[in-house]
């Protein structure tokens, strides 16, 4: 999903920053730290979109897809973090002072052999050890990166942990799917709490997967996410469920709830669902229902997260079913403070239109436990 601003990495950003001065009403389109609101109207342009959006404290690349090798199926996960340092303090000329902290998530799940792995790295974006670039995309930390290759239409991203690495290229089949409206995906009411979000639903991919020692040519359907926001969630929020399908007929569905506190959902969690020429129909929270159908509880946190859910668009006759390949794919992420979530491949079975249909996806659960993911 969408995915909003990280407990553990503000945190460290305020530590890393100053206290800054109260907003004033010449500053009414940012926040009391100088950072950007996501503000209607948002008018997105491609490529330069892609690229870095300093403007906002909080912005993200996210990878997910579905891999096949000769003998294998692999789900996998890349995404890099950028959060920014307060904005209204003065910058330092010193080469190793940062304007920005970069953060890594990398997981292979093995769905042919029930295993998961992870890696999380992050640095401070000085000195070119990490960074996001503004004028072109191009995002790294060390030896990962994603971004657009040479030809300006080939998304390429690497990554490695200690035992596994992926080096994939990919092509988008359709047009970004740009979400909410007005360019601005609202989360909840009030001024700014939002974000400019939009999606790549479609990407052919092809590359390696090194594991084992094993060098692996891998292909299959890749999904991505880009978001750019300052402080989109609202304090009643406890986390969120974030859904992304692809379904063997050509179509796409997004959807993601923001669960409240006090329990209940978000109104305005909403969704977006992409037919097989591109074109988009916008989901709002009485358009779908989600409901979970099992349980899993973490060995490692003790947490209890959805497992299996039915998912339910009346107006499409679309019904989809969806399981884990893998129960355990939670990552602990100490680098941001002991954030933890769920972030997993599964499988789907749809029935649209009373015709049975096949199809792939992508679950984020956040919030069940450790800290606040925003």
């Amino acid at each position: 999903m969408n995915r909003a601003t990280i407990a553990g990495a503000l945190a460290l950003a305020v530590v890393l920053g100053a206290v800054a001065p109260a907003r004033t009403a010449e500053s009414a389109r940012v926040d009391a730290q100088g950072f950007r609101l996501a503000l209607p109207p948002y008018e997105f342009a491609f490529p330069r979109d892609h690229a870095a959006h300093p403007d906002f404290q909080t912005e993200w690349w996210y990878y997910t897809g579905h891999l096949q090798s000769k003998s294998e199926r692999f789900g996998y996960e890349l995404t890099f973090f950028r959060v920014g340092l307060p904005r209204l303090r003065p910058q330092s000329p010193s080469a190793w002072a940062a304007r920005d902290l970069i953060f890594l998530h990398l997981a292979l799940t093995e769905e042919s052999r029930g295993r998961f792995r992870h890696h999380e790295s992050a640095r401070r974006a000085a000195v070119g050890l990490a960074g996001a670039d503004t004028t072109r995309y191009h995002v790294w930390l060390d030896d990962a990166f994603a971004g657009l290759d040479p030809d300006g239409v080939t998304h390429h991203v690497r990554g490695a942990g200690a035992d596994f690495a992926l080096d994939l290229q990919m092509r988008s089949e359709k047009l970004p799917t740009i979400h909410g409206e007005g360019g601005v995906s609202q989360k909840s009411t009030g001024r700014g709490h939002a974000s400019h979000y939009y999606s790549l639903t479609r990407l052919a991919t092809t590359g390696i997967v090194v594991k084992d020692g094993d060098t692996l040519r891998v292909e299959g359907p890749s999904w991505m996410d880009h978001e750019f926001a300052s402080n989109p969630m609202a304090a009643t929020h406890a986390g969120w469920d974030w859904f992304s399908v692809q379904l063997d007929d050509g179509r796409e569905l997004m959807l993601y709830q923001l669960r409240l506190k006090g329990g209940g959902v978000e109104p305005l969690s909403h969704g977006t669902l992409v037919a097989r020429d591109g074109r988009t129909r916008g989901l709002r929270l009485a358009d779908f229902s989600v409901e979970p159908t099992g349980r899993w509880t973490s060995p490692k946190t003790g947490a209890v997260y959805p497992s299996g859910w039915v998912l339910r668009v009346p107006s499409e006759k679309l019904v989809l079913t969806l399981e884990p390949t893998v129960n355990d794919q939670e990552l602990i992420a100490s680098s941001m403070g002991g954030v933890v979530y769920w972030e997993g491949s599964v499988r789907v079975k749809a029935v649209s239109q009373d015709k049975p249909l096949g199809g792939v996806g992508y679950v984020e659960l956040t919030g069940y436990t450790g800290r606040a993911p925003f």
